[in-house]
């Protein structure tokens, strides 16, 4: 795949990757002041992008907004520890496609977009519908507004890729939350098929909801273009311990080859936890993993397009950055949060998504 533009300043960094007549733009950025927001306003102007969705992490007042911005944003407060680090913030943008915002509820969740293979649709900042319920039925909600979501979009469940549930309080109920999922995945006849790649992470969010989640969907105009499971390695399928997600998941095309490695932690081949309270060993196995799972499909580090390194203590951000240095991977696009991971024995957790041209 050729990665185009690929521009890392202080401030933020643009990767492009152009495929199937649209070019998509992952953005990463930490926007302490104005001057940096107009920076890349500027900069995805120049490109002729179109914002489709965005996640931040921290405080979204860096962010400035002329009125409503007409694209999802998700906005993550972190699992409450201090950290001094700015905030962050990923951004997806497209050029060379149409983005149609995507109403529910007089309130925009969505982006739709096409290229020569197939229709987009991304999902962000679905809440559910009642914040007072229980947590267990506070999830169920989101399961179903993102199905509803995904129908206003002309899409089902089957063309969900990829998830991210971000789940505050998670070492309380993520054992509920999983129940959930599982019920209704057997509901919708999930299990049927292959699974989405997915990130489920302890972090809260504006809204005070018990969760809030982001998808990603692609709904194939032929068969040229084809999505199937990418089994890691040197992990056993979630589903072995009761958690609904596929490792990863690979999207072929005409012309290339996408990656979606779900989140990816120090878990051993058995499916236990593996080097308790070690950050260092567990970023190192962690990475091992996610390398592994890039290696089965052809890939490797220089591949990487977009990633989010997950902290349970945002202070220990030096341990992974080192180890890139260490590695000669210093610009591996990847920026760095503060969350719970889904065992409190759990400090690490890398999502990653990949490209590779093809023919």
């Amino acid at each position: 795949m050729s990665v185009i533009n690929q521009q890392r300043l202080v401030d933020f960094e643009v990767v492009a990757v152009p495929a199937s007549g649209l070019t998509t733009f992952s953005v990463l950025a930490c926007p302490d002041t104005a001057a940096v927001s107009d920076r890349l306003a500027t900069a995805l102007r120049d490109a002729r992008a179109t914002v489709a969705s965005q996640r931040v992490f921290g405080d979204i007042g860096a962010w400035r907004f002329d009125g409503a911005p007409a694209w999802p944003v998700t906005w993550l407060t972190g699992n409450g520890r201090t950290s001094t680090r700015p905030p962050g913030s990923q951004i997806t943008a497209v050029s060379g496609a149409e983005v149609k915002p995507l109403e529910l509820d007089g309130r925009v969740i969505g982006s739709l977009f096409e290229d020569d293979c197939a229709e987009y649709c991304v999902l962000g900042d679905i809440l559910p519908t009642d914040l007072s319920a229980t947590d267990a039925l506070q999830a169920r909600s989101v399961l179903e507004r993102i199905e509803q979501a995904i129908g206003l979009a002309g899409m089902d469940l089957r063309h969900i890729v990829r998830t991210w549930f971000f789940i505050n309080d998670i070492l309380d109920w993520y054992g509920d939350f999983n129940a959930v999922r599982n019920r209704f995945f057997t509901e919708r006849g999930m299990f049927e098929r292959f699974l989405p790649a997915s990130t489920g992470v302890g972090t809260g969010n504006a809204a005070g909801a018990a969760l809030v989640a982001d998808v990603l969907a692609m709904k194939p105009k032929d068969g040229r273009l084809s999505v199937r499971e990418a089994r890691s390695p040197l992990q056993c399928p979630a589903t072995q311990y009761r958690s609904s997600f596929s490792r990863a998941v690979e999207v072929c095309a005409p012309g290339y080859r996408k990656l979606y490695v779900s989140g990816t932690a120090s878990i051993s081949a058995n499916g236990e936890s593996a080097h308790r309270g070690d950050v260092p060993r567990q970023v190192a196995l962690a990475m091992k993993v996610a390398e592994g799972i890039l290696n089965g499909c052809g890939m490797d580090w220089s591949h990487v397009v977009r990633g989010t390194a997950y902290f349970k203590n945002l202070e220990h951000a030096p341990v992974f950055y080192n180890y890139l240095q260490e590695r000669q991977l210093p610009s591996l696009p990847v920026i760095a949060a503060g969350a719970d991971i889904c065992r409190d024995d759990l400090l690490f957790e890398i999502e990653l998504d990949a490209a590779v041209e093809a023919p």
